[in-house]
């Protein structure tokens, strides 16, 4: 039996879809999903990991003995050689945590062990059992071994890992690798017919990166969380590549607050060719407007000398006309940075982008997504996916277009790798096959694809010079005059600029001008896409990491919005460790660890040497920081409190500021000022932010809250305020009363501690009905009643538009319109698979989506 390993189980049915002689039969190992078929009469089975199967952690205790030295002991009992630098204090210890006699324990988090669980010998422990317990279980079966996860550092790290958890139970069975790009039927039979030897040493560089991360992660998370500042939340987070991210960030802004703008004023005139002399009405088509030619002046009196020689005259002169064609060359092909920014240009965010394209590239639709090659190997048959992809009609008239003038040619980035080609499209889709997001995606990158195979644009340049009186104006129009890859790559064109016909010496109506006073603007803050790119630029992370470095971000609070705005939190922590230990947030270390990891990979230096080189270079950044723990815990308390401030307590006058319940994790409004003061106020869930203005009503501070896919709103912290009071409303009759011969209504009301929403039985105490309201929106009685329960309809109102409900969340009726909505997306579900797996086939065996649906 041949056992293949794949990264995940989508990759393993996969792969067994396209190689199997028939249907391959899923089965089960423990719970593990496996995928049995044949192959040329011989039985192979697929099994998918969940990425890792093993991670490494740190060896609990630390101890020393004279005659061995250091070691680290595991939870069971084993020993793990360790090597510490002779500045560490050995035992015997007094006996106070984290120190025993002889040892040191790293387990529990305190700043005295940090020094030691730098240098922490490290081992790799299961993160997966029962998958482990399946692979094992087949691996005894196995005459052979294939290990198929993704071709790059990571993957064949968890290839590594998972060919160690084999080797426990059959260290006989041939191992050998298979590499490919795409999930197509030529793409994983050629890699199935030319495998390959498991490279270690790229396994080893991706070992290297997960020892590091966790090296730096973990002291330096430990020492931000111990240095005990006060505020909302616990675990304050920092990382080899995080930190100096975030600096990059903070670093911008500070330009933003440093930064003195000036002055300066812009002349406009308004032209019109339709007449020799002015004023005209302005508005028709031979109508336009053109800056003084110099674009800034930088004093009023310049500014007010110009506008004062061209007071009075109504007619122009063309003084000359230039034109110039210039080509604009088609784009270059996509790898993960240049995705990631071309996307985040669309709207979608780098996490999101990957998301998605993990999602479109198991499916079949396009290439492995995680890659820096930006030009197209001579293997990838270019005309072939011009063809797989023309059958989607958007794309079609081009396809044909291409492929008609020749041979291809394709353009060339500056990043040519061998591991796999640029991201490109290895299926047709139609916005019917794919969610909107999903196709949104892949119709950028089938779009690219195309781009890339075509010839440049040309645009045609205008400049032309008008003379007012003794002064100059300047306007340009911009045509584009051959389309080229524009024509099917649209993203980032500029509308043209197209002046009217003009001749020189032509007198035309001068319409008077504008003076308007502008100031210098500061450096504009990184966009997500802008951000990816700059990190790429300094050797800060890598492809398949630089997106969830920035979500992690986001997450821990340091930054927020998009444009990034680093938090006060954010400022304060890339402060203190830059003044403390410098080295952390500044890219040069992290790219040169980038670049050492790349070494190993190369097998010009060992894992060894480099996790080694990391924990030295870490030593001595805690050994800055630690001495200065009381002013770090100053400058985060203060930072904290600046992000969660709202505004001043009504009652003592100390701030109100933006707390997290221990008990529910939901976030209120809290004086700082307690226990002596207990002042408090909810908030309704989603993102809060504090606002400037107080509340126009009351003079209480306002929030904004951003509830889930919802347009944010502000409010008032106060419920007691007019603003958020809401009359009481007669929605109907009870139904429950009714029942029982009584008469009752029931009413919408608003709890003025809660903000919450709902309908209660004015006789609640006694029947106990009541039912909740959607928190947002206009309520609205209709007089109707649900024909399923005989609780009252009623209509609420929101940005989206008016939705008729019935409020009990028990009705029968729920419960039919779910199972025929949970029927209708297996069926929708059922279809789009089919869909993608009919695409597939037609990239493969050249069959249309139709005649295979």
């Amino acid at each position: 039996m041949k056992l293949v390993v794949t990264e995940k189980n989508d990759a393993a049915q996969k792969i067994a879809d396209l190689l199997g002689a028939t249907k391959p039969k899923a089965d089960k190992v423990y719970n593990t999903p496996v995928y049995r078929f044949t192959v040329d009469g011989e039985e192979w089975v697929t099994i998918g990991l969940r990425g890792h199967i093993l991670e490494p952690d740190f060896a609990p205790v630390l101890t020393y003995r004279k005659t061995k030295g250091w070691m680290g002991v595991t939870e069971d009992g084993k020993t793990l050689p360790a090597q510490l630098p002779d500045t560490l204090a050995k035992p015997p210890f007094k006996k106070k945590k984290p120190f025993t006699e002889d040892s040191v324990e790293l387990k529990a988090w305190k700043m005295d062990a940090l020094p030691y669980l730098v240098y922490a010998p490290i081992e790799k422990l299961p993160k997966e059992k029962d998958i482990i317990r399946s692979l094992k279980n087949l691996a005894k079966k196995a005459d052979s071994i294939v290990i198929a996860t993704d071709f790059d550092r990571e993957g064949e790290l968890i290839g590594s890992d998972a060919l160690s958890c084999i080797k426990e139970v059959n260290d006989t069975a041939p191992v050998s690798r298979a590499r490919y790009s795409a999930f197509t039927k030529e793409e994983i039979t050629h890699a199935f017919s030319n495998l390959v030897e498991l490279d270690t040493d790229l396994a080893s560089a991706g070992a290297s990166r997960q020892d590091i991360d966790l090296i730096w992660g973990a002291v330096l998370t430990r020492y931000l969380t111990l240095v005990k500042f006060a505020g909302y939340g616990n675990v304050r987070s920092s990382g080899r590549v995080q930190t100096p991210t975030l600096a990059l960030i903070v670093a911008r802004e500070r330009e933003r607050l440093a930064f003195v703008p000036e002055d300066y004023w812009v002349i406009k005139g308004a032209f019109d060719s339709g007449a020799t002399v002015g004023p005209t009405d302005g508005d028709g088509e031979l109508a336009f407007e053109a800056p003084y030619e110099h674009a800034r002046l930088k004093t009023q009196e310049e500014a007010d000398a110009v506008m004062a020689n061209v007071e009075g005259v109504h007619s122009a002169r063309v003084t000359s006309i230039e034109k110039k064609s210039r080509k604009v060359a088609p784009p270059v092909p996509f790898n993960t940075t240049s995705l990631m920014a071309a996307a985040s240009a669309e709207g979608l965010t780098p996490a999101r982008t990957m998301r998605l394209a993990e999602s479109l590239y198991m499916d079949g639709y396009i290439s492995y997504p995680r890659v820096d090659n930006t030009v197209y190997p001579s293997s990838l048959d270019l005309a072939d996916t011009v063809r797989r992809i023309s059958g989607n009609p958007a794309y079609a008239p081009y396809c044909k277009e291409l492929l008609s003038g020749g041979p291809l040619r394709a353009t060339r980035g500056k990043k040519e790798t061998t591991d796999h080609p640029p991201i490109y499209p290895t299926a047709m889709a139609t916005p019917d096959d794919l969610p909107a997001a999903e196709y949104k995606l892949y119709n950028l990158i089938a779009r690219r694809f195309l781009a890339t195979l075509s010839d440049a644009a040309v645009v045609e340049g205008t400049k032309v010079s008008l003379s007012v009186g003794p002064e100059v104006f300047v306007a340009r129009g911009d045509v584009l005059v051959k389309a080229g890859f524009r024509a099917i790559y649209p993203y980032g064109l500029k509308k043209d600029e197209q002046l009217p016909s003009l001749t020189e010496g032509q007198e035309i109506a001068f319409n008077g001008a504008t003076c308007t006073k502008k100031q210098t603007e500061p450096p504009a803050r990184y966009s997500q896409g802008k951000l990816i790119q700059e990190m790429e630029k300094l050797g800060l992370g890598t492809k398949s990491t630089r997106h969830s470095i920035i979500e992690r971000l986001y997450t821990v609070k340091y930054i927020q919005n998009d444009p990034i705005e680093p938090s006060q939190l954010g400022m304060a922590v890339c402060d203190a460790l830059d003044q403390y230990a410098p080295h952390i947030t500044h890219p040069e270390m992290t790219a040169e660890l980038e670049a050492e990891m790349d070494n190993i990979a190369a097998g010009e230096t060992t894992k060894d040497a480099v996790v080694a080189n990391s924990r030295s270079l870490l030593s001595e950044q805690l050994a800055g920081l630690l001495p200065h723990s009381e002013e770090v815990k100053d400058a985060l308390a203060d930072a904290v409190a600046a992000d969660a401030y709202v505004g001043k307590c009504p009652k003592c006058g100390k701030d109100l500021q933006l707390r997290v319940s221990q008990k529910t994790r939901s976030m209120f409004i809290g004086c700082s000022g307690w226990p002596e003061c207990d002042v408090t106020y909810p908030l309704p869930k989603g993102k809060i932010e504090a606002q400037e203005e107080p509340c126009p009503t009351c003079g209480m501070p306002q929030v904004k809250v951003t509830a889930f896919r919802s347009k944010p709103r502000v409010i008032c912290i106060d419920p007691l305020c007019p603003t958020n009071q809401e009359p009481d409303l007669v929605v109907g009759e009870c139904p429950t009363c009714k029942a029982q011969g009584k008469t009752a209504k029931l009413i919408a009301q608003k709890n003025p501690r809660t903000l919450k929403r709902f309908i209660r039985c004015e006789n609640y105490d006694e029947c106990g009905t009541g039912y909740p309201l959607p928190q947002y929106g206009k309520l609205t009685a209709t007089e109707e009643v649900c024909e399923h329960c005989g609780a009252p309809m009623v209509i609420v109102t929101t940005s989206r538009g008016p939705w008729k409900l019935c409020p009990n969340f028990d009705c029968p009726g729920k419960e039919k319109a779910d199972e025929k909505k949970a029927k209708g997306g297996a069926k929708k579900t059922t279809r789009k698979t089919t869909a993608k797996k009919s695409t597939t086939k037609k990239a493969t065996a050249k069959k249309t989506t139709k005649s295979a649906e």
